[in-house]
């Protein structure tokens, strides 16, 4: 009987321990909340430790552990303390998706920590590699919320800017000025553009197309699908058909300005509401 007792006696010990650690948890999260929206990352962090240290299962603690690792982070930055915090926020993002695989905020801030990184490559080949890692969070990322605009458009900008380099390197070599019209005059320089990049280009309309077809007030869709289409032009075979391409492109300038005039209404008619509502 003693020893049924003692059993529980230690049952009830670990439940109010662990219930106590739990409102520690909590307690420190908010803390780390409060330092995180102070701009005192380092603060943040600790605090935000403590919370999953205490509770292991306190997946905001996880994310916002993350995500302050994350906000210290200056791509480009080759220091040993700044790749640290890249490698950190990647662990903890990573941790997060072992028991949630689904979980949107870690899937995108992956992708997103990875496009940073990119960008601060100056090795091409590092880039693209990095942005290749990048893009396959971002199609994680559309299979757990195929709704997800950002996704979609994300992946259209790294299309974007494979694309561009190797675009703006064969006008360069050619000898040709950036507002220079098209299409490109040498067929050997155009025919290995196309053989590489089209498809790279096609697949980031396509993304496009289907961002705005979740939004159809995206602007920044609009924007880019104007450059893909207007810098494709250069590979069109007659100056026809890239006259063609580059007045379709520019539909794309008028709806996207059209769109952002349509926005800037809408927000100052509900300002003024707000004001009018307010004065009464």
């Amino acid at each position: 009987m003693k020893s049924k007792l003692f059993v529980l006696g230690i049952g009830l010990l670990l439940l109010f321990t662990t219930g106590c650690n739990k409102l520690k948890s909590r307690d420190r999260l908010n803390k780390g909340i409060q330092s995180y929206k102070s701009a005192r990352y380092a603060d943040a962090v600790e605090f935000f430790k403590e919370a999953v240290q205490l509770d292991p299962t306190n997946i905001n603690g996880r994310l916002f552990l993350a995500t302050a690792y994350m906000s210290q982070y200056i791509p480009g930055a080759e220091s040993p303390d700044n790749m640290q915090l890249a490698k950190e926020a990647k662990e903890e993002f990573i941790k997060v998706l072992e028991n949630h695989p689904n979980d949107t905020t870690a899937l995108a801030s992956l992708a997103s920590l990875s496009y940073q990184q990119a960008q601060g490559m100056p090795d091409l080949d590092q880039k693209l590699k990095k942005l290749d890692d990048s893009k396959e969070w971002y199609l994680k990322l559309i299979s757990a919320d195929p709704q997800n605009k950002e996704g979609f458009y994300s992946l259209a900008v790294i299309d974007w800017v494979k694309w561009y380099a190797a675009w703006m390197k064969a006008r360069a070599d050619l000898g040709m000025k950036p507002e220079e019209p098209g299409p490109l005059k040498d067929k050997k320089v155009k025919a290995e553009l196309n053989e590489k990049y089209a498809a790279v280009v096609d697949d980031g309309m396509k993304n496009l197309d289907k961002a705005l077809q979740i939004d159809h007030e995206y602007d920044d869709a609009m924007a880019y699908m104007n450059l893909l289409i207007r810098e494709k032009a250069d590979l069109d075979d007659t100056p026809e058909q890239y006259k063609a391409d580059v007045e379709r492109a520019d539909v794309w300038v008028q709806k996207a300005l059209d769109t952002k005039k349509m926005k800037a209404a809408k927000e100052a008619a509900k300002a003024a509401g707000g004001i009018t509502t307010e004065s009464k």
